[in-house]
């Protein structure tokens, strides 16, 4: 049988690889208790969620290994074709479900805190000792961020 890695680069179209990381996102917060809605029109997030009595927008993406201690995902939609264009999530959705296929890591990271583009995760200590500006996982991995959403505000 085939790893989880092996399994995502077989998926060779992105929009497969997009339904999969979907697929798995929903389960993690289908698996805690927390009700997961799925839009049925074209909109600009994947999901929603409630937690806390609140609904949240979500939007989900696949990590990619970007180094060694690193992952990114990116932060834009692309639109292909005549109407070519690319957008940020800032008002659209108030998360990304970030799934990386190499560690099996699930990340909750509010759309407010990533860059433009792509953003980075760090789940090991750079080799140059730097701490200042880092986004750590720890700080976004779902069960943790959870818990600050369930926290009664």
């Amino acid at each position: 049988m085939s790893d989880r890695t092996t399994c995502y680069e077989n998926l060779e179209q992105p929009q497969k690889r997009g339904r999969a990381t979907e697929a798995i996102v929903r389960a993690a917060f289908a698996v805690r208790d927390i009700p997961v809605l799925v839009p049925t029109a074209d909109e600009p997030y994947d999901l929603v969620v409630e937690v806390g009595g609140q609904f949240h927008r979500i939007q989900c993406k696949t990590a990619y290994r970007k180094s060694e201690g690193t992952v990114a995902f990116g932060t834009i939609a692309t639109r292909r074709g005549d109407d070519y264009g690319r957008e940020d999530y800032r008002g659209r959705a108030e998360y990304f479900a970030v799934y990386d296929p190499v560690t099996d890591n699930r990340y909750l990271v509010p759309v407010s805190d990533a860059a433009d583009g792509k953003m980075e995760i760090r789940f090991r200590e750079p080799n140059n000792g730097r701490r200042a500006g880092i986004n750590w996982a720890e700080d976004y991995l779902l069960e943790e961020r959870l818990a600050d959403l369930r926290r009664p505000r």
